[in-house]
């Protein structure tokens, strides 16, 4: 009799079941690393908002802080062409003024509170656009640049000025 070349049935199953256990090992990780950096990226995303909201505010000092994100960003028209204005700042990227990225939703509104000008005051947030999966942790600071988190995020907390400045105390 010859021997036939190949791999018998029980050989080929063996293999599955060792891929089926790596896999099973190593998804949990990359869902985890994956969580990990949307929350670093939306830490950072928070730190670049009170910074241009620290720009726009010197840049317009009758207006005070950005009442929008979308005034941070460059909006509809090109920076090169019509330059930055009060309403289009060109300030922060358009991925950033959308209002979404790495899977957070980011925010940050002027207020007026008491003085003048007529923003001054603002938060900006970010909270995970599908909690559990995209992030745990919701991220918000004020005009203090102090960045706070909450673990887990509770969509709203952030963005609140209370409540930004007891998210700390809420873990």
């Amino acid at each position: 009799m010859r021997k036939q070349k190949g791999f018998s049935l029980i050989e080929l199953l063996i293999v599955v079941a060792i891929i089926l256990i790596i896999a099973a090992i190593a998804i949990p990780n990359l869902l985890r690393a994956k969580i990990s950096a949307n929350e670093s990226s939306a830490a950072a995303s928070v730190r670049t908002i009170v910074t241009a909201n620290i720009e726009y505010s010197t840049s317009y000092p009758a207006v005070g802080y950005a009442a929008t994100l979308a005034a941070l960003g460059p909006g509809a028209t090109t920076c090169a062409t019509s330059g930055p204005t009060s309403a289009n700042a060109c300030i922060v990227d358009n991925v950033l003024a959308s209002g979404t990225k790495s899977g957070y939703t980011v925010n940050s509104v002027g207020s007026a509170g008491t003085g003048s000008p007529t923003n001054n005051q603002f938060i900006a947030s970010a909270v995970p656009a599908q909690a559990g999966s995209s992030g745990v942790k919701g991220f918000c600071a004020e005009e203090d640049g102090v960045l706070r988190s909450e673990n887990p995020a509770v969509t709203g907390n952030e963005t609140s000025h209370a409540n930004c400045l007891n998210v700390a105390a809420m873990q």
